[in-house]
């Protein structure tokens, strides 16, 4: 992927008190990074960081953390979160790396927003919804701890769907068009779906949680 240039990103990034620079070393010891016992919600591939910013201002006793894989988009995240005075954690990452980050049943709910469809089939252990990774999202998850997914494209859908039930994710509030259900009322959209919900196309989503 190609990033357009900002020259505040690098300041934004090294001044920023949101931005964590050796996530790894806070592996199970978020809690005290925050300095409560409050619950942990992750991101995984939060972007602009509009999805996690906004859920911030309506939940303010969640600990919300977002991982993004490019700099330069995580110096707009943490813009917006010095600018809203939102208290949250950034930092660069990877979703193969998340037992790094994370100690066994440190986060209550993952969030996977739009993440990259990789459509074609030799692609498919790339996929956020794979077995692979979700066996990493057993492990830092808390007993009985959630997976909620969206995304515009039905074929990772339907892939993820099936994923998550082989991997024994009890599966809740299916949706084959999220802006057309009652959920929409509380529902907070990400950069993506505000995109694409304009364009009239149908956004899926649905609930997974784990069973142990």
């Amino acid at each position: 992927m190609r990033m357009r240039k900002k020259p505040w990103a690098n300041g934004e990034l090294s001044s920023n008190k949101n931005v964590v620079k050796n996530a790894n070393e806070l592996k199970g010891k978020w809690n005290e990074f925050f300095g409560n016992d409050n619950p942990i919600f992750l991101e995984i591939g939060c972007g602009k960081g509009s999805f996690l910013n906004k859920n911030k201002v309506k939940y303010p006793h969640i600990n919300f953390i977002g991982i993004e894989q490019f700099e330069p988009i995580l110096a707009s995240a943490a813009r917006q979160s010095r600018e809203q005075g939102n208290e949250i954690a950034l930092f660069c990452g990877y979703a193969e790396n998340l037992l790094d980050y994370f100690a066994e049943g440190e986060v209550s709910r993952i969030f996977l927003n739009f993440s990259d469809p990789w459509p074609r089939k030799k692609w498919g252990k790339r996929r956020l919804t794979h077995k692979n990774f979700l066996d990493k999202y057993k492990i830092v998850l808390k007993p009985y701890g959630e997976i909620f997914f969206k995304t515009d494209n039905r074929d990772l859908f339907e892939f993820s769907i099936n994923q998550l039930a082989d991997e024994n994710f009890k599966l809740a509030n299916i949706s084959l068009d999220l802006h057309k259900t009652p959920y929409q009322a509380e529902n907070i959209m990400t950069e993506y779906e505000e995109k694409f919900s304009s364009q009239g196309l149908p956004i899926y989503r649905c609930e997974a949680k784990k069973q142990n």
